[in-house]
């Protein structure tokens, strides 16, 4: 692969370009009126990995958004290394705190910026270079397969479906994903932990419609207030969470295990002068690092009701809503947990209101295992064009189909994330480094490589 660099350098500004025009697109899946982006995206997806290489691929529908499947088969005895990734993105607001147009990427400061950079265009993009390079070069070693979904943002829900009615077509050896990131820039990691999650709406109803605040505050329940006592009331003083056997399933890392993970670089200080925070926060007894790849969470993802508009209303509201996410480890069953949140979530609701719950989505935690041939021939790769051996990290962060690829299909995912912590993923401003995007474009044919020899 002697001419790797030089081939990404003579076709950077065309992978730019093609790249640019999947992000143009506001593929917002959780966004009803962007229903046609999608259609747009996945087309675009189609014809991008047939340019590539691809000797098949096509726009499949399912219940919801469809999904891009692709394919190269080289050979029936040659492993076949399947790439997931996802087109759909975040929503964009609050839009007046973007400094450029989301959907028109600018690159600034060596970042592409721009809604889906990293996440996941940015990242699945520099896949289909990468094959596209072995395909061109004639140093193909793998069957690949591409299944590129536009509901990971919304819980892919279509997608579990999809798998169970596509099982032989979707055979493949190992999943290759690029949806995580890495510790810094001089320091590559490979995720082998992802936390699940469960994701659910609460809604607070007090009087039947909203009253004056004069006349009738002190007298009624204010919805907002009782919203905001009973959130709080879910964690303790030391950011436990309060809900009873939330904790009973949750899997206790070792001393040991703890112990590895704290090799990990990590500069506290550099990590609140990044954020613009005096202090960090969470579960006592738990280091950030620890908080964020082992430990379940609960957080509140929004907050409404009442009057938000310019000026003054001095209402009582009716409802109060809210959204709430909790980050779950390995044996922590996503159902389970939603439902032992109901329960309690109802129960410490005071007469003065109605409650109702309502679960959006979720999924479940999932483990890579260091001592797979994928997760060596990632690790080689790395070292190949870093310099430097990968540390193996847990990311805080959930792809919960990961684990259901596993149960449905039966094969492991290799996490090769290229991403950095600061890249704004989910958030405006969101922005991607070019060198990292080249860089996962020369990484990878290193790991079909290795991981063909692996597999012989």
């Amino acid at each position: 692969m002697k001419d790797l660099k030089k081939y990404i350098e003579t076709n950077k500004d065309r992978f730019l370009d093609e790249l640019f025009s999947l992000i143009r697109i506001p593929s917002i899946s959780s966004q009803e009126e962007h229903k046609p982006d999608m259609i747009r995206c996945a087309e675009r997806w189609r014809e991008l990995i047939l340019a590539a290489g691809a000797d098949r691929c096509e726009v499949m529908p399912t219940a919801g958004n469809p999904v891009v499947y692709g394919e190269k088969i080289i050979s029936k005895t040659a492993p076949t290394v399947m790439v997931y990734g996802h087109y759909d993105v975040m929503p964009v607001d609050p839009l007046e705190l973007w400094k450029t147009d989301p959907f028109e990427p600018v690159v600034k400061d060596g970042k592409i910026w721009a809604r889906g950079a990293d996440d996941d265009k940015g990242q699945s993009f520099m896949h289909a270079k990468a094959f596209e390079y072995l395909v061109k070069t004639n140093q193909l070693p793998c069957n690949v397969k591409f299944m590129l979904e536009g509901e990971e943002e919304i819980g892919s829900g279509s997608l579990y479906d999809f798998c169970k009615q596509n099982k032989k077509l979707l055979k493949a050896d190992i999943i290759l994903v690029s949806d995580t990131g890495m510790i810094a820039t001089d320091t590559p990691s490979i995720t082998t932990g992802l936390r699940g999650l469960s994701y659910l709406e609460v809604e607070v109803t007090g009087p039947n419609k909203d009253l004056h605040s004069g006349i009738f505050g002190g007298a009624v329940a204010n919805p907002i207030n009782i919203l905001c006592q009973m959130i709080a009331s879910l964690q303790n003083e030391n950011n436990e969470i309060t809900i009873p056997h939330f904790y009973d399933d949750v899997l206790v890392l070792s001393k040991a295990e703890r112990a590895l993970m704290a090799k990990a670089p990590f500069n506290l200080e550099e990590y609140k002068k990044a954020l613009d925070v005096r202090a960090v926060h969470g579960e006592k007894g738990y280091t950030t690092i620890e908080r964020t790849g082992i430990r379940p969470t609960l957080d509140v993802c929004g907050i409404w009701g009442g009057y938000t508009g310019e000026g003054s209303k001095t209402v009582l509201p009716s409802k109060a809503c809210a959204k709430i996410s909790m980050r779950l480890v390995p044996n922590q069953d996503s159902t389970k947990i939603s439902k032992l949140f109901q329960k309690h979530f109802e129960k410490i609701a005071p007469k003065s209101v109605k409650v109702k719950v309502t679960p959006c989505h979720g999924g479940e935690a999932y483990v890579s295992p260091i001592d797979m041939p994928a997760y060596k021939a990632a690790e080689k790769a790395y070292q190949q064009t870093f310099g430097k051996r990968p540390i193996p990290t847990r990311s805080g962060g959930s792809i919960p189909v990961i684990s259901g690829f596993e149960r449905i299909l039966g094969t492991k995912a290799i996490l090769m994330g290229f991403g950095l912590g600061e890249d704004a993923i989910h958030s405006p401003n969101e922005n991607y480094k070019l060198e990292h995007f080249f860089k996962g474009i020369e990484t990878i044919p290193y790991f079909y490589k290795y991981y063909a020899e692996m597999m012989k």
